[in-house]
Order: C-alpha cells, then structure tokens, then sequence
C-alpha cells in the first residue's frame, strides 16, 4: 500500500515537472516531505482550474479539454479536491489503531449507533463485527477482537459510570457551580487537578510518549471504603469526570432526557493509577517497609492519562475549544477485578504491530481451516512412541483395565516385577488389528535413607477415559478435554502437570486460567505431587488465597531459595565435619561446590571403584562407606545387610542425596550474585522455575513485562477453557519471543465444558449478534476438532447426576459414589436427597423489580433461611450448606435475611457462602438450598448451560424453591424439572433424626412432616428453635446451680456437668470449638449414637454468662415477616442511595 502511494505521488511530480514551471520545487521534493495535505494544498492551490483540469487529464481522472476551450467544466475546488485525495497520505488500517485512544471518551460511550442497548431481539443487523468459526488471517482474527473486546469494555464503563454518578447526585448551585448531594463507592469529587508531566514524542510518533498528573480527593468516609482508595495499586484503570448539570437530575421535568444530557456529563477520560503520594509530594513505593503516615484526610494520586487522547484534546484547544483538562470535578475508580481491558487492548495492538509466528502445526486450527484432527497427537510428526507414566497407574490390573482392546505385552513375564512405574511404548495399529502397547516396569532409583526423600505417589484410580486424556496430554500438540462436573478434571490436569515435568525435566510448563480460584485449587494439588517445590510459581495476586503455609509468589519463592541456601550449607557443614575437613567452606555455594569437586567426589569415586564389581563383598560395601557419620541422622540400621545389589542400591541413594544438596546449591548460586528482590525474582520466572501458573489477566497485564525478561516455555495448560474468551485464550500462546523464527510451543493442553456458562458478556448484542461469548474451546469443538469426553462423575450421588446427566452423551458414576458410606446414607431430617419444593405468593407478593434486572422474591428467601435454620438445629455443619439464587437482587435479600435471624446467633450463624450461580461454577458443596426467584418468567435460566451449572453444584442433597408450574413448563428444562415432579412438590420433614442418620438413602422416614407453605415452616422452625432454647435454659441453670456449689466449697474450676434426664424431647445439636472474638463456645462430650441421643444423655458444658448470649429470643413468625416486608419495600430507596447493584443478570 505504501509503495503505491509513493508510485503516485512520483507519477505525478513526473507529469507536471515539463509542463508547470511553477510546481519545480514539488517535482524535486522527496515524497515524504510533500505528501501532505496542507502541502499539497500549497503547491496546487494557486493554479487556475484550467491547468487543475489539464492536470487531472494527464493523470487519467478527467477527460482532456477539447481544442479551443479555454474553461473547464468542473469548479476549482472539484479538481483540487480529487488531486489532493489521490496523492495525500493516509493512514493505514494499524496506524489509525496506533493512534486510537484505548479508554472511551464521552463520544463513545453514549452513542447507541456504536455500543447498543443490552436488549436485542436478533431480527435485524447491527453494524458490528462477529466472531465466526473461521478467520480470513490472524489480522483479521485480532482486528475484530480487539474492537468487540474494546466496545464490550465501554459498555460495562458506561453502566458504571451512570451508576456512580447517580449515587453522587450531581447539581447546580446558584453560582453555577457543581456541588453533590449523595455518595458513592467507586466515586469521589475531585478537590484539585494538576498536570505533572507531558513528556516528548518518541521518534516516529506525534502524540506524548507519557503524560501524568496529580489527582487529589478528601477520603472522609468509612474505614473500609477508605482502605479500598488507599490500596488503589499500579495498572488499576479509573475516569475523570466532568459534571455539569443544568438542574437538579431528581427533580428534572424532563423524564425522556438521556442519561448524558440529564446529569450533564461533558468528558469523560481514561486514567490510569501509578500511585500514591506522600506528603512530600514523593511517589510511594508499591510495598514499602514502612507505610507512610498522613495527617488528615485528604490524598494525592499520580495517574497517567492516555496520550494519544491528550494529543487530540491538545489539538482541539488549540483550535479554540476549552481545555479539558482543567475541567474534572469527579474521579471514578473501577474495581480491580474488572481493569484489565486496557491491557488486553494494548496486548491485541502490540501482537498487531509485531510480526509473531503461531506454531504452524496450530496456525490453520485457530483460523478454522485444514484438517480439525491435524493438531492431534496421532498426526503429530514429533510424537513420543515411549512415556514414562511415573504414578499415574495403582497396579498392573489398573493399567490392563485402563487400555480396553489393546493387545498389552509386557518385558518380563514375572508377575512379581509387575508394579508401577511403567514405561509404555505405543506401536501404530495396523488394518483390523488392535493397538499394541509394551510395557516395560521400572525402579524409581533411591533418593536417600530419609522420610522425606520417598517419592509422593498418586492414589487416583483413573478410569480408561482419563488415561486416554492424560496421554493426549503428554503428547505433542492439541489436546482438548471436555470435562463435565465432577468427572476429575483437575486431577487429570495435574496429572499430565506431573508426567510432563518427569518425563521432560528441561521444559516448562505455563498454567492458565479463568479465575483465581481455579488456579489455586489446581495448584494446590500440583504441590501435593512428586514435584519438587522450588520449581513451582504462582504469578498474580491470588496466591494469598492458597491454603497451604507456603508462599508461591515471586518474592515468596525468593525468600524459599534464600533460606533453602542456608539449609543446605548447614548440611554441607555437618558433611564437612563429618569427613573431618577444616576450612572455611560453607561460605559461599562456590566455596561449597569446590569442597565438593576436590573432597566429596573423591572419597566417592574410591569408594565406588572398590564396591562397584561384581565380586564386591557385603561387608566392603560397609567398612568403606564414607559417610557413615553424615546419616548418622537418619533412620538406622542405614544399610540392610541381606544381600549386595540392595546396599548398593542404598549406598547410590545415599550418594544421591549428597549430590542433590550441591546441584540445588549450584542452582542458587545465582542468587548470591544478584542482590536485589527484582532481579533475583526475574531470574527465578526465566531459570528456575519449571511450572508456572497465571491467571489470564495476569497474562494480559504482563506480556511486555514476560517478552523483555527472556520468559520461555514449553507446554501450555488451561483450566476453565469454556469461560475464556476468545482473545483471552489467544494471549496466553504469545508470552515468548520466536527462537530462529519458530515459536518453541510443543503441546496446548485446553480443558473446560462447553455445556456449562461460557464466558460472561453483559452487552446481548455482542454475545449474541457478534458471537462474542463463544470461547475459543467451544469454537475448536464446532469445528470438530478431536477431543477427549470424561465419562464418569464422582462428585453427587448418583439420583442428583440424573438432573444434569441427560445433557452429555455418556455420563455414568465412578464406583465410590454407590461405596462410600456419605453416599449410602440418606440426608437427615429430609425425606429426599432431591426435591423441587412449589413456593406461593406471600402475602399476594411474588417476584418484585425494584429497579432493572434486580429481582427478588421474598416468599423464597423466608423458605430457604427457615430451610437452613432448619438443618443447623438438627446438627448439619454450616460450612457444608450453600445457598445459590439466580439473581443479584435475591442474594442481597438472603443476605439481609439472613444477617437478621441468624448471622449474630451463636447457635445457627450463617451459611458457607450466598451466592448467585454465576458467580459459584467450579466450585461444589455438600447441600445446595436453591432459589430460583422467578414467578411471571423463566428468565436466564432459559438458558440451558446455566441450568447444569444450578443442578451440579450439590453433593449430597440438593432442594430447589421455585414456581414448580412456570419452570416445568418450560421446554428446555424439561428433562430436569421431569425428574423434580416425580417427587411431592412440598417439602418432607423428618424432624426427629439427628445429623448424621444411620437411615439409609431411598429409605423412607416413618412419621414425616409436610410443609405446604412458608407460614408453616416458620412456625414449625420456631416451635423447634424455643424447645431447643428451653433446653438449653435448663441445662444453664443447672450448670450454674453447680458452679455456686462449687465455688462455695473449693476453688475448683468449673466442671461439665452430666444429666440423666431432660425437660425437653428435641436434643441440641452437637458442636465442638472454642470461641472466637468474643463469641460463645457450647461443648458437648462424645457424639452419642442415635439410641442414646433418644435417652437424653447428652454432656453439655456452656463457656458463658448469660443465656441469649447462647441462644437469643427468636422473633414470631408474624413479627419476623413484618420485618421482612418492611425491608423488602425499603430497596425502592435504597437502591438509589446505598446498595451497589450492577444492572445486569449474572455477576
């Protein structure tokens, strides 16, 4: 395109150069320095129209005059128009990208013909791009991502933005000033702006290379909220605003004014932090030792400001127009799980404006072309034929069971010598013959006489279906997994993790996923393999959230190293005096490797040669081992004595445990060389580690970062692949520089299900018109590329999977879920481990909308919490309880619900979690209590995928509050809500059973009770919570009546104190623990079988002065729903004030 611009502009200083005298300093003018159009409009501007038109002819635009006419036919301005369009330069397709702004301004943000309107009916087109299963080139494929991701994003800032500034309730003072009448979260008034820096153009560019400013604000609100703004950290995006409303937004009489014009937003303009400033003016460190201490409330913060939108607000003031910069009165924080879209973007332009190369054995897949199957490993001409599969097998019989049909054929016929691990070779099936597999079985070597030294082993029992994944894993190429819930996943995950890490100990493997979560759970198994620690990292700011002592960040890893070091030279100095050697020589690691080199490895290599033949005697093998002294620590007798091979083996374990200690210290003498925590991090992401972990985002913030420091990798594994989108599943393969023009990945292992929630997309027509919520994963299973389908669930009894099994072509049920005694046993106090349970208006009030997308249904929210309460005053943990609803507007119900009656009472307290089943995929629970909430529509639940989600969070029980009749009728929940009317659709009791129940699942209660309607249940929880409290009551008089007897004849402290016989028929729940933050501890003795619970001896013991500190007075049934209908009618208001509600349906 550039080289037939500049043919043109030639062709044209050609033409004129004979005949225009005039126009000789154009003709002999470089291209570059004319092309222009004000220069362009310089040279030409002065010729008459003939000599335009004389011009336009020899360059083939206009027909030439005829003889004799003197005047041409077309104005002035037509011919140097048409000149001028053809000759100038314009900017190409990336440049006008280059300089695009990335945060959305005003213009963007309101313009429907741009970014529409969430609803959309799909009966008519929209000028957007889509995402379809095939790419015309990895251009094209970025091109229509990078502008779906970049208006997606302004959509999500817009609902945002209008929902702060109608918290802050902006409005005009008499002095035509700007004051607030309201507060918000993520928004503060700006109390003064200043531009810090603009720094100069870098070569090649017209805009700024930095611009940065000082934003200060007075933080006078809640400690928390306070903490939020004070803990704002680098890359978190943010606005600035401008308000000017010309009345006040509450008391417009102009109710169809747009949101724009009714709060008088006039700029908007994208931020990004940098940091925080003390009251020097200086720049505060990202984690300073000391934190700095501020007198008062007001704060500063230094943002850099987009320049290429400073440069256009530049030019426009320039042309007379107010500077828009001096014009914020608002800055508006985005929250930082939310803030990578500017990085994703600058990501997408970047890979746009390099030339990357994606492997060529994935170039055509991703593009949606060629043979699905040729990124399979089977047609991989790299492919492995021998993989040691370390531990993934428990036995011989498993491995024979794990390859049906496979003719196996092992190296030795002695059963004997048949135990894992097994090396397997894979010989190409030929016509009508099955596939012929050679197992060869093979001794891990000796690691040392310690405990610690003994390799972890895997206890998973995988089934055909898992094995034939972990084998496409561990080959070369594209491996896809779809794994429906419960069916292993993560285990099938790490084990691949751990066999390409034996398998290959020179390549690296790079972990990806959608949330934080995820990775944590995945990791967490990761480091419970036979992985060694010091290869492991986890990138990001989730690794807090790992449950283990261990820290896995950068800087964790480094202080690991650091003080591995010392460990080690601790032990090479006890091997020092061991061998009797003096010297200085735990100094450094090169001290400790040359003491290695010159006194170790000698003793070892005589003492090797004398043992090492075959005529070697026991007891030689004994005398002259060096290094009795050094394991005199560990377990004795060190050498066996029973015959020579096992000694020797023993003596090489010993041998190997020494050379490990120099290899690690070898490894960490780089540490000693770099001194500070950022280079010895760099070098422990780009060296050291083997496997590392990252969530997407992360991959996104970072990819500069990984590109300059060298980061390199082999294999790419990722979880949760269906949730990602697509250009988020992209970025992760190009974190490495090519090597010889080659990209160095060798396997892209994907694992998700696209029968679950795709990726979350707010704006309805972006998902649907553009497609935008189509994962990369599920696009590769369109195209039918080659995958692997688990089989087989082992996470709900097996009559909970039937609710969600009928949606995959195989699901069966792994053996534990029939064995296992928490599956043969039924849920105590409920006759089913499933039901749909019809929930009526209450009081004439069903579903309610306070405010759009906000749904709520109080009749559920009093059933679910009476349900729950329910099951903690017959024993059930509140940590095994979860409690999901569809909808925003119905969590924040349950919550309120709930902090009223149960969270301050010791004895029910709240559940584990009360969330929306959005936001709870990947994670599971032993009792779900699901409200559905709708009564006039189905709603998003229409949607299928959401469905499984909702039914395949339970383990054990699972009880569904709903309108029976609205949801069963609907044909795509049919098969499910077929399986929920089997069953009586009112709730069946078993009140008298204790938690757990000896009763057998399928087994039916004698005596149940049926609840017809929420009154019921609350007055039946009632009664049941005041004989428990009554209970109670007498056992603390009792208990105190004993204390007094006590304390007034000894100074014995208190005693528990046993009854034989109680007032009451219903028995407290049995709960063990101490107190905490002034909480109440109630302890039982031993947990009594079900016979004596009956009889009433139960050992109570109450650690407290009072009885409602034990159990409070609970509210009646009618005062408590009076309450509730007063709080349900106060969200109207609050909504405006002081709940944060996002308008959509799903986070």
């Amino acid at each position: 395109m550039l080289s037939r611009h500049y043919k043109r502009v030639t062709d044209l200083q050609r033409s004129v150069f004979k005949l225009y005298p005039e126009l000789k300093k154009f003709c002999v003018s470089s291209v570059s320095r004319v092309d222009s159009r004000d220069m362009l409009m310089k040279h030409f501007k002065p010729l008459n129209s003939k000599k335009l038109h004389q011009i336009s002819a020899l360059l083939n635009m206009v027909d030439h005059l005829s003889e004799g006419c003197c005047k041409s036919p077309y104005e002035k301005k037509v011919l140097l128009e048409m000149i001028i369009s053809r000759h100038e330069r314009t900017l190409t397709q990336l440049q006008r990208i280059n300089n695009m702004p990335l945060y959305p301004t005003e213009d963007l943000l309101w313009d429907e013909n741009v970014i529409p309107m969430s609803f959309y009916d799909g009966k008519h087109c929209l000028a957007l791009p889509k995402l379809n299963l095939q790419f015309l080139t990895l251009h094209d494929y970025l091109l229509r991502n990078f502008h779906l991701f970049r208006l997606e994003a302004a959509y999500e800032i817009r609902e945002e933005i209008e929902d702060v500034v109608s918290r802050l309730k902006p409005w005009q003072t008499e002095d035509k000033e700007t004051s607030f009448g309201g507060w918000a979260r993520f928004g503060m008034p700006i109390t003064k702006f200043t531009r810090f820096e603009v720094s100069q153009p870098r070569l090649g560019e017209m805009h700024p290379a930095k611009v940065s400013a000082h934003v200060s604000v007075t933080l006078s609100m809640r400690p928390d909220l306070k903490e939020e703004w004070e803990n704002m950290r680098r890359f978190d995006t943010g606005f600035l605003l401008t308000l000017r409303p010309t009345e006040d937004p509450l008391m417009s009489s102009d109710a169809d004014a747009d949101f724009q014009t009714k709060y008088g937003v006039v700029y908007v303009r994208g931020i990004e932090f940098e940091g925080k400033l003390d009251e020097e003016g200086k720049l505060i460190e990202d984690f300073p030792d000391q934190p700095p201490k501020f007198n008062g409330d007001q704060r500063t913060f230094r943002v850099l400001l987009d320049p290429c939108q400073y440069q256009i607000d530049m030019e426009s003031h320039e042309s007379g127009l107010e500077d828009v910069y001096e014009t914020f009165n608002v800055i508006f924080r985005r929250s930082p799980k939310v803030n990578n879209f500017k990085a994703v973007l600058e990501t997408i332009r970047d890979l746009m404006n390099s030339e990357f190369n994606v492997p060529d054995w994935l170039h055509d897949i991703i593009l949606g072309y060629g043979d699905p199957a040729s990124a399979h490993y089977s047609n991989m001409s790299m492919k492995t034929p021998t993989l040691d599969w370390n531990d993934t097998f428990i036995d011989f019989r498993h491995l024979l069971h794990s390859f049906p049909g496979c003719n196996i054929e092992t190296s030795t016929k002695d059963e004997k010598l048949l135990v894992p691990p097994f090396r397997i070779t894979f010989q190409d099936a030929q016509e009508d013959s099955p596939v012929t597999l050679t197992v060869e079985p093979h001794v891990i070597p000796n690691r040392g006489p310690y405990p610690v030294d003994e390799p972890k082993k895997n206890c998973i029992r995988f089934t055909p279906t898992q094995i034939e994944a972990i084998k496409s894993g561990m080959n070369p190429g594209l491996t896809m997994i779809v794994g429906p819930p419960g069916t292993g996943k993560t285990d099938v995950a790490v084990q691949i993790i751990s066999n390409l890490y034996h398998n290959f100990p020179q390549q690296r493997t790079l972990i990806v996923t959608h949330s934080n979560m995820a990775l944590n759970q995945l990791f967490e198994k990761i480091i419970a393999l036979d992985i060694d620690e010091r290869h492991c990292l986890r990138l990001g700011h989730g690794e807090e959230a790992l449950e283990t002592e261990k820290d896995f960040s950068r800087y964790g890893r480094v202080n690991f190293v650091l003080a591995e070091r010392i460990k080690l030279l601790k032990e090479v100095s006890r091997l020092q005096n061991s061998l009797g050697i003096t010297g200085d020589v735990t100094y450094t690691c090169e001290t400790a490797a040359h003491f290695f080199l010159h006194q170790v490895m000698s003793r070892w290599e005589q003492y090797w040669a004398k043992v090492s033949h075959l005529e070697a005697k026991l007891s030689d093998l004994i005398n002259f081992f060096p290094f009795h002294g050094f394991f005199s620590t560990a377990p004795q007798p060190l050498f066996k004595q029973q015959t020579v091979e096992d000694d020797r083996e023993i003596a090489l374990g010993c041998w190997r445990h020494i050379k490990m200690i120099f290899t690690k210290l070898e490894e960490y003498r780089a540490f000693e060389l770099l001194r500070t925590g950022s280079e010895r991090s760099k070098y422990l992401l780009v060296k050291e580690a083997k496997i590392i972990a990252m969530t997407c985002t992360h991959a996104a913030l970072k990819r500069r970062d990984l590109i300059d420091y060298g980061f390199q990798y082999d294999n790419v594994l990722m979880e949760e692949a269906a949730q990602i989108l697509e250009i988020e599943t992209f970025i992760p393969l190009m974190l490495q520089k090519e090597k010889d023009g080659h990209n160095r990945l060798k396997r892209w292992i994907m694992i998700g299900d696209h029968n679950q929630l795709p990726p979350t997309v707010k704006n309805m027509s972006f998902a649907k018109y553009s497609n935008m919520e189509q994962a990369l994963f599920t696009r590769l299973i369109k195209l039918n590329v080659p995958n692997v389908t688990l089989d087989a669930q082992g996470r709900a009894r097996a009559s909970l999977a039937q609710l969600y099994s009928w949606r995959y072509d195989v699901l069966g049920n792994l053996p534990h879920v029939q064995q296992r005694p928490e599956f043969q046993k039924a849920n105590a106090g409920f006759c089913f481990d499933f039901q749909a349970i019809n929930v009526a208006d209450l009081n004439g009030i069903g579903e309610t909308e306070p405010a759009p997308h906000f749904f709520q249904n109080l009749a559920e929210a009093e059933f679910v919490v009476a349900t729950y309460i329910y099951m903690r005053l017959i024993g059930y943990p509140a940590e095994k309880i979860t409690i999901l609803t569809q909808y925003n507007g119905q969590r924040m119900l349950l919550n309120d619900v709930i902090q009223r009656k149960c969270a301050q009472n010791p004895l029910i307290g709240p559940p584990h979690k009360v969330e929306t089943v959005d936001k709870y995929q990947g994670q599971q629970n032993d009792y779900i209590l699901l409200s559905l909430t709708r009564t006039r529509s189905v709603g998003h639940l229409r949607d299928v995928r959401r469905l499984v989600v909702a039914m395949s969070r339970a383990r054990l029980g699972l009880y569904v509050f709903a309108r029976v009749d609205l949801f069963r009728d609907c044909i795509e929940l049919s098969p499910a809500f077929v399986r929920f009317i089997q069953r009586p659709l009112t709730l069946h009791l078993a009140p008298t059973e204790q938690f757990p129940t000896m009763r057998s699942n399928g087994e039916f209660p004698s005596n149940p009770i049926k609840i017809t309607d929420v009154t019921q249940m609350c007055h039946f929880v009632h009664n049941m919570y005041e004989q428990k409290r009554r209970f109670f009551e007498h056992q603390f008089q009792q208990q105190q009546q004993a204390q007094q007897m006590i304390s007034s004849t000894s100074d014995t402290q208190e005693a528990p104190m046993e009854t034989s016989q109680q007032e009451s028929d219903v028995v407290a729940p049995v709960e063990t623990g101490q107190p905490e933050d002034g909480g109440v501890a109630i302890s039982f003795g031993e947990t009594a079988p079900q016979a004596d619970v009956e009889e009433g001896t139960v050992q109570v013991r109450f650690d407290a002065s009072s009885l409602d500190q034990i159990a409070p007075v609970m509210p009646t049934p009618e005062v408590a729903m009076e309450e509730d209908l007063r709080l349900l009618n106060s969200y109207d208001d609050e909504l405006k004030d002081s709940i944060e509600v996002k308008y959509n349906t799903d986070s």
